[in-house]
C-alpha cells in the first residue's frame, strides 16, 4: 500500500535563495522519525535523462512498510510545460501540499492565481495543507520615508493566508523555519495524521473491492426469505353482562316474582342470578342454611325483608305458567319493594353503579332519609358472610371495576342439582342445569326453551354429538364466561359444539386455543407429534370456522417440510395443495439454490478466499 502526496508552490526566499537543495519536503523526508531511507535513496528523478521533469519525486518507506510517493513541483512554468503529466499527478495524489514563502509576494501570488484554480477543478474530497514558511522580515508597521517604499507589502500576511485555505476548505500552516519543532511536530503531526486518515481508506475500500470480488467469483450461498405472516385473527368482545342484564327485560324462564299487597305492582326476577350476588337469596330460596352461613345480619335481613307466601291466589297469577309457577315472595318493607325494580336492576347489570342506583332511588323517593334505609338494605342484601360490610361510600365504590358475581359465584351451581330447572342426559349420565343461564347465553337454546318445541315443556332433554366433558366444558362458558380446554384435541371438540349452538365467542375462543398451542410447539415436536393436522383442518371447513381453517392452510405452508412427510399430506384436496405449494417455506427456488450451493462447495472449484 503506498500514499501519494503532491507538492506546489516555492517556500525559498526569492532574495536568499542558495544552490542548496533543502526545502520543506525534502527536510521532513530527512528528518520524520516515521520514514525510512537514506540520502541517496530519496532523490530519485534529479538525475533523470529528462532535462527539465515537471516534479521531482521522492520515494520513502513511512510506518514500516508503507510507501511514500512524493511529487514536488516547485515553479509553474515547468508544471504548465507538461500539463497532461501534472493533471494526472493531481488527480491521483491522497494529499496535496501548497507552500509559500511569507517574505515573497510572488510566489504566495503564483500558488493563488496559477495552483489554486487548478486544483479546484481536480479536488475530489482530498485533504490540502496550506504551509506559509519563514519569518517575516517586515511585521512592524512600514517606514513612509522613500528609502523603505521599496519594501511595504512584500510580506503575505497571515490573513491573506487564511482567507486562501477557506477557499480550498484546507488546513492553514505558519512554520516561521525548518528546524525540528516546525518540520517534526507541527508539519509532520498534520501530514501524518492526514497520511493515517488515507491508509483507513484505502483499507477500506480495499475490503469493500474483495467483498465484492467475492462476491463475482463463485456462487454466493442462498438467502432464505422470511415465512408469509400468519392471518391476524381477532377475538370478539365479551357480552356475558349484558346477556344477564336482558335478561331481566325479556321475563323469560321467570321462577320468583316479588310483590307487596299494598302495591300494585309484582317484579319478576330469577333464583339462579339472585343467588349467585346474595347469601340472603340463598337463605331465602333454601339454597345454604342458617348453620352454613353463620352470620346473624344476613340471617336477620332475610327475616325482616322477605316471606314466601304459599297462598294459591297472588297478584299476577294469571301471567304464571301451570305447570311451573314461580315462587311468590312478598316485600314486607314497602319503601323497599317499590324501588325494587331499581335494585334488580342494579344487580343485573353487574352490582357496581351505585351512583346511578342511588339517583333512581332518589327520584322515587323524596326523603333523604328514606334513600338512605333502602341503600343500606341492599348493601346487607349484598353482604359477604363474616366480613364487616365495606360497601359504605356509594361515590367512591362507583369508581372500581363492576363486581362480577356472576362469572364467579355461577360456577357454584355448573352442574348441581340446587335450582336446576332442566337436566341433559348426555351418553347415559345426566347434567342438571339452569334455563335462566342457558337462554340469556345462548340463542338456540332460547329458542328451543321458549318455541313450540319438545325440549320448551320437557325436564330430561337428551343431547347427542357430544361427550359428557365437551358439554360440560359448554355449559362452564355459559355460566363463567371462559373455558380452559385440555388440549387441541379438546378444543376442537368444543368447537364443534359451539358451533352447534351457534356460541360464536366461544368458536373464537377455542379457534385462539387451537392457534397458541400449535405456534407454541417446536419443530422436533411437531414432527413427532400424532395429531393429523389435515383431519383438524377439514373439521375446521365442515363447521364453518373459516379463520381457523385459513390459518392451518398457512401453517401447513410455513411447515412445509414437516407436513409434506406425513401420510396425511396426501389427503389436502387439489385446491389445498395448489394453496399449499404457492405459498409454501421455503420455497423450491430456496432448495434448489441451496442444493446448487452445497454442490460448489464440496467441488474443487471452491477454494478459501482468506487461507
Amino acid at each position: 500500500m503506498s500514499i501519494h502526496i503532491v507538492a506546489l508552490g516555492n517556500e525559498g526566499d526569492a532574495f536568499h535563495q542558495d544552490n542548496r537543495p533543502s526545502g520543506l519536503i525534502r527536510t521532513y523526508l530527512g528528518r520524520s522519525p516515521l520514514v525510512s531511507g537514506d540520502e541517496s535513496s530519496l532523490l530519485l528523478n534529479a538525475t533523470s535523462t529528462v532535462a527539465r521533469p515537471v516534479f521531482t519525486e521522492y520515494q520513502a518507506s513511512a510506518f514500516g512498510n508503507v510507501k511514500l510517493v512524493v511529487h514536488d513541483c516547485p515553479v509553474w512554468d515547468i508544471f504548465d510545460s507538461d500539463w497532461y503529466t501534472s493533471r494526472n499527478l493531481i488527480g491521483g495524489a491522497d494529499i496535496i501540499v501548497i507552500k509559500y514563502n511569507v517574505n515573497d509576494k510572488f510566489s504566495f501570488h503564483e500558488v493563488k492565481d496559477n495552483y489554486i484554480p487548478v486544483i479546484k477543478r481536480a479536488l475530489n474530497s482530498v485533504p490540502v495543507i496550506i504551509a506559509a514558511v519563514g519569518t517575516r522580515q517586515n511585521e512592524e508597521l512600514p517606514c513612509t520615508c522613500p528609502l523603505c517604499t521599496s519594501d511595504r507589502g512584500s510580506c503575505v500576511s497571515t490573513t491573506e493566508g487564511i482567507q486562501l485555505a477557506k477557499e480550498l476548505g484546507a488546513t492553514y500552516l505558519e512554520l516561521h523555519s525548518l528546524d525540528d519543532f516546525y518540520i517534526g511536530k507541527y508539519f509532520g503531526g498534520v501530514l501524518e495524521y492526514f497520511m493515517i486518515q488515507a491508509l483507513n481508506q484505502k483499507t477500506s475500500e480495499k475490503m469493500k473491492k474483495r467483498k465484492m470480488s467475492s462476491s463475482f467469483h463463485g456462487i454466493r450461498p442462498p438467502q432464505l426469505e422470511q415465512p408469509e405472516k400468519m392471518p391476524i385473527l381477532k377475538a370478539e368482545a365479551s357480552h356475558y353482562n349484558s346477556d344477564l342484564n336482558n335478561l331481566l327485560f325479556c321475563c323469560q324462564c321467570v321462577d320468583v316474582v316479588f310483590y307487596n299487597p299494598d302495591i300494585r305492582d309484582v317484579v319478576e326476577a330469577h333464583k339462579i342470578v339472585l343467588c349467585a350476588v346474595s347469601h340472603v337469596f340463598m337463605l331465602l330460596f333454601n339454597v345454604k342454611s342458617p348453620t352454613d352461613i353463620q352470620d346473624a345480619s344476613i340471617i336477620r335481613t332475610a327475616q325482616d325483608l322477605f316471606a314466601i307466601n304459599r297462598d294459591p291466589a297472588f297478584p299476577g297469577a294469571g301471567q304464571e305458567s301451570p305447570g311451573n309457577p314461580p315462587l311468590r315472595v312478598i316485600v314486607k318493607d314497602v319503601l323497599f319493594c317499590s324501588c325494587l325494580s331499581d335494585i334488580l336492576r342494579f344487580i343485573y347489570s353487574g352490582a357496581f353503579q351505585w351512583e346511578e342506583l342511588e339517583e333512581d332511588i332518589r327520584k322515587k323517593l323524596k326523603d333523604c332519609g328514606d334513600v338512605s334505609s333502602v341503600i343500606e338494605k341492599v348493601k346487607c342484601i349484598l353482604k359477604t358472610p363474616g366480613k364487616i360490610n365495606c360497601l359504605r361510600n356509594c361515590k367512591t365504590y362507583q369508581a372500581r371495576k363492576p363486581l362480577w358475581f356472576y362469572n364467579t359465584s355461577l360456577k357454584f351451581f355448573l352442574n348441581k342439582p340446587m335450582l336446576a330447572d332442566v337436566v341433559f342426559e348426555i351418553q347415559g349420565t345426566t347434567v342438571p342445569a339452569h334455563r335462566a343461564i342457558l337462554v340469556a347465553r345462548c340463542e338456540v337454546m332460547a329458542a328451543m326453551f321458549n318455541g313450540n318445541y319438545m325440549e320448551a315443556k320437557s325436564v330430561l332433554i337428551p343431547v347427542y354429538g357430544v361427550s359428557k366433558e365437551t358439554f360440560l366444558s359448554f355449559l362452564e362458558y355459559l355460566y363463567t364466561d371462559s373455558c380452559c380446554p385440555a388440549g387441541i384435541f379438546q378444543a376442537m371438540c368444543l368447537l364443534i359444539c359451539a358451533e352447534m349452538y351457534q356460541v360464536s365467542r366461544l368458536q373464537h375462543i377455542c379457534e385462539l386455543f387451537i392457534i397458541t398451542q400449535l405456534q407454541s410447539m417446536p419443530s422436533r415436536e411437531l414432527a413427532s407429534m400424532n395429531l393429523d393436522i389435515v383431519d383438524l383442518l377439514k373439521k375446521a371447513k365442515f363447521h364453518h370456522s373459516d379463520c381457523l381453517s385459513t390459518w392451518l392452510l398457512h401453517f401447513i405452508a410455513t411447515n412445509y417440510l414437516i407436513f409434506s412427510q406425513k401420510p396425511e399430506f396426501q389427503d389436502l384436496s387439489v385446491e389445498e395443495r395448489s394453496f399449499v405449494e404457492k405459498h409454501r417455506w421455503p420455497s423450491n427456488m430456496y432448495l434448489k439454490q441451496l442444493a446448487e450451493y452445497r454442490k460448489y462447495i464440496h467441488s474443487r472449484k471452491c477454494r478459501c478466499l482468506i487461507m
